[in-house]
C-alpha cells in the first residue's frame, strides 16, 4: 500500500516536471482540454472533489499517515489481517467478481486497502482505550475477578431438538434435559449421604449420561481451566460456578450454557497468578469493557492520534466540513444512546 502512495507521488512529480502542461489565462494548470481551447482546471477539479466525497478520502489519507507512523510495528499484522478478510469475503460472496459487484469496490486492492485501514483504526482504538485504564481499576479487577486455575469435571446434557421442532416441542426438550441434570444431582446427593467416593460416582454418571464425547469416558474431566482458556467463553458459566465450590464439591443447581445443561465437580484449585503476570490481560479486558461502555471511544481515539501529530486542515472549506462531520457523528451517537435509554 505504501508502494501505491509512493507510485502516485512519483507520477505526480513526473507529470508536473516533464512536458508542457496547458494553462488557463489565469495561470491555473488544466487537467482536461477541449478542441476549441476550453479547459477544466486543476482547481475546478479539486473544488468539485472536495465538495462531494473528498472529505472521507482525506480522512482516510490522514489516518493512514498518522496510524502507520504511530503503530509502525503493527503494519505487518494489519496487512495479514486484511488479506485474511479479503479471502474470507471472496469465499462468502462466491468469487472476486461477485465481491466487487455486491460491495461496489473497483478492485480487490481497494477492498484490501479499506480493510487494512480498518485494522489500523481498530488497533488504535484499542490502544487508546488501554490508556484510559487506571492502576486502581487494574488492582480492583485483580482483587475481585481474577481467580486461580481449577480442575473441573462436568456432565453435559443437551436438549434433543429437531430443526423443525415447534416451540412446545423445544420447551419440552429443554425441560427434559434439565430434569436429567436434576436427577444426576439427586444421585450425587444420595452417594454423598452414603459416604461414597464422589469422584468415582461422578465418573460413572458421566459415562452414563454425558453428551460431551470428548470427556464422558474420562470421568468428565475438563482439565485445568480458567477464564480465557482454550475451551472458550462457552465454559465461563462453569468456571464461575466452580469458583464458588470447595475442592471435592459438586454443583447442586443446574448450570446452563449455550452448550446445554451441566453439573460440575471441582477436583482441584490453584493459587492465582501475580498481578504483574496477568496485568496485560487485565488491561485488555478492561479496555474492551471501556470500548463497549463508551460509544464515542472510536471518535475520541482517532481524534486523539490526529491531534498528537498536529493535524491541521489548511483548506477552510474542508476544515468546516470536517468539524461538521465530527459533530454529526457525536450527535448521532447521543441520539442513539437516548433511544436505547
Amino acid at each position: 500500500m505504501k508502494k501505491k502512495v509512493i507510485g502516485l507521488c512519483a507520477i505526480l512529480i513526473l507529470t508536473s516536471g516533464c512536458g508542457k502542461i496547458p494553462t488557463l489565462e489565469n495561470g491555473q494548470e488544466a487537467i482536461v482540454t477541449f478542441e476549441n481551447g476550453d479547459m477544466i482546471s486543476v482547481d475546478d477539479f479539486y473544488t468539485m472533489i472536495k465538495d462531494t466525497y473528498g472529505l472521507q478520502t482525506l480522512i482516510n489519507m490522514i489516518d493512514t499517515y498518522v496510524l502507520e507512523t504511530e503503530f509502525a510495528d503493527y503494519l505487518e499484522t494489519a496487512e495479514v489481517q486484511a488479506d485474511y478478510y479479503v479471502d474470507s469475503y471472496i469465499e462468502m460472496y462466491g468469487g472476486e467478481d461477485a465481491l466487487l459487484q455486491q460491495t461496489g469496490y473497483q478492485s480487490l486492492d481497494d477492498v484490501r486497502e479499506t480493510l487494512y485501514l480498518s485494522m489500523l483504526q481498530s488497533h488504535a482504538i484499542e490502544e487508546y482505550a488501554k490508556m484510559q485504564i487506571t492502576d486502581e481499576q487494574i488492582q480492583e479487577y485483580y482483587d475481585n475477578d481474577v481467580i486461580g486455575d481449577m480442575e473441573i469435571s462436568h456432565i453435559l446434557v443437551t436438549p434433543n431438538v429437531d430443526e423443525d421442532a415447534t416451540d412446545e416441542e423445544t420447551d419440552a426438550a429443554e425441560e427434559e434435559a434439565q430434569a436429567t441434570i436434576e436427577e444426576i444431582i439427586a444421585r450425587l446427593d444420595e452417594a454423598s449421604a452414603n459416604g461414597e467416593d464422589i469422584a468415582t460416582v461422578f465418573g460413572e454418571l458421566a459415562a452414563e449420561y454425558s453428551e460431551d464425547e470428548a470427556t464422558k469416558d474420562d470421568n468428565g474431566e475438563l482439565g485445568r481451566i480458567n477464564y480465557g482458556s482454550d475451551l472458550g467463553t462457552e465454559y465461563d458459566e462453569l468456571i464461575a460456578a466452580a469458583a464458588e465450590l470447595e475442592d471435592g464439591e459438586y454443583s447442586t443447581e443446574v448450570i446452563t450454557t449455550e452448550l446445554g445443561y451441566h453439573v460440575i465437580l471441582k477436583t482441584a484449585s490453584y493459587d492465582k497468578e501475580s498481578l504483574d503476570d496477568v496485568r496485560d490481560e487485565i488491561v485488555d479486558t478492561l479496555a474492551q469493557e471501556y470500548i463497549t461502555n463508551n460509544d464515542d471511544t472510536a471518535i475520541n481515539a482517532l481524534q486523539h492520534y490526529r491531534r498528537e501529530y498536529g493535524m491541521e486542515i489548511q483548506d477552510s472549506e474542508i476544515n468546516r466540513q470536517y468539524s461538521n462531520y465530527i459533530q454529526n457523528l457525536l450527535l448521532q451517537l447521543q441520539e442513539s444512546s437516548d433511544e436505547q435509554n
